[in-house]
């Protein structure tokens, strides 16, 4: 049997513990934190896509005739005009050609005169039957013969006139000649082609992306639902941001979709077309496209610290029922002037913990003051009026 004396302690210590528990729980102050209301707003739908620069137009200057380089006749990697000259090939052969070609034009204008003269004199003569009939169409088909040959000859000469004046080696379009590909000395045939140098065209140039086929369909979905609208003319503009951070002052349009998929990689061909005055852009260069597909009539936002980024995807804290915070997973999309624009998971009104998430697990009851309130509260020592 228990000694009446330890009973009593025990009973004691008990209801001490108690007393000190319900004293903590009455000294543990609910939690503040700040919320905002987040309503549905048009937004820009926009679609971030990685890519490369390509010169809009470009030109591979190639030699028409065979010969020797005799001077290179422009700076490269500097700006030229179409109908600049960029290379001399030695003249000599052509210029012998051509005067070859000349001489057998000469040549068979006379003959021609010679015919069209005994043309004429036999048509009296067979009129008078001096001569036979037959020799009087001998002498037509002769005629006939020697103009063919002037206009053999009169082709001859085009084409040595050419030859010549492919010799001069000009720029085909306006743009960057780059690095000759031959020096000065070098023989260059025209059955090879030999490639002199490239002239390409930096304004404006093309930027191409791809898209992944999934995310396309989800597009096309959004766009079927009425999440999004697009504009009437369907262009796209697109923003460009440099590999260093900064954003490339100029903004382009999507001027050309694939409409097949490619097959190796699962994606959707896309290109756009960006000014470039100041050449800032080059061929090869990596940019990152916010391409702008239409724009989200009934989007949520909510600032960059409401939102808790995991390895699972994004959530933030809402207030539920009875003040209540609730972990919630949402789907975000793109980042706008340091807010994120929430696809799915949350709806218009709800209550979004945006300061003081960090402490919290769900199910924690707490107080809900707007953003601010508490700096304000704090300024002016707590409770105290």
């Amino acid at each position: 049997m228990a000694h009446p004396h330890l009973a009593l302690v025990l009973a004691a210590l008990f209801l001490l513990m108690g007393c000190e528990e319900q004293q903590q729980q009455k000294a543990r102050p609910t939690p503040t934190v700040e919320v905002i209301t987040p309503e549905a707003q048009t937004v820009p739908n926009i679609i971030e896509l990685a890519g490369r620069v390509q010169a809009i137009r470009i030109a591979e200057v190639r030699a028409r005739v065979n010969g020797i380089i005799e001077e290179r006749l422009y700076e490269e990697g500097t700006a030229v005009e179409a109908g600049d000259q960029l290379f001399q090939i030695d003249p000599r052969e052509m210029q012998a050609m051509l005067n070859a070609a000349q001489a057998r034009l000469k040549r068979a204008l006379a003959t021609a005169r010679n015919a069209a003269q005994d043309v004429e004199r036999y048509r009296g003569l067979v009129e008078k039957q001096a001569i036979s009939q037959q020799e009087f169409d001998t002498a037509l088909a002769q005629l006939r013969t020697a103009r063919a040959d002037v206009e053999l000859a009169e082709a001859q000469v085009q084409s040595a006139e050419l030859d010549l004046e492919y010799t001069r080696v000009v720029a085909p379009i306006d743009g960057i000649a780059g690095r000759a590909a031959i020096t000065v000395g070098a023989l260059v045939r025209a059955a090879d082609g030999t490639l002199l140098t490239r002239v390409e065209q930096l304004n404006p140039v093309y930027v191409n992306f791809s898209q992944s086929s999934s995310d396309l369909l989800a597009l096309r979905a959004r766009i079927a639902a009425g999440d999004i609208d697009l504009p009437e003319d369907e262009k796209f503009p697109v923003e460009l941001t440099l590999e260093n951070g900064s954003v490339y002052p100029h903004k382009g349009y999507v001027d050309f979709r694939a409409m097949s998929i490619d097959r190796s990689t699962g994606t959707v061909q896309a290109r756009a077309q960006v000014p470039n005055p100041d050449e800032l852009l080059l061929p090869g260069m990596f940019v990152q496209a916010q391409v702008t597909a239409g724009v989200r009539p009934d989007a949520l936002i909510i600032p960059q610290g409401a939102v808790i980024m995991k390895g699972q995807g994004a959530s933030v804290m809402v207030v539920g029922e009875d003040r209540k915070a609730i972990s919630r997973d949402i789907q975000v999309g793109s980042m706008r002037e340091g807010n994120w624009v929430v696809l799915d998971g949350l709806e218009p009104g709800e209550q979004v913990i945006v300061s003081g998430w960090q402490d919290l697990r769900g199910g924690t009851q707490v107080q809900v003051v707007q953003p601010g309130a508490s700096q304000q509260k704090d300024a002016r020592g707590g409770d105290q009026p």
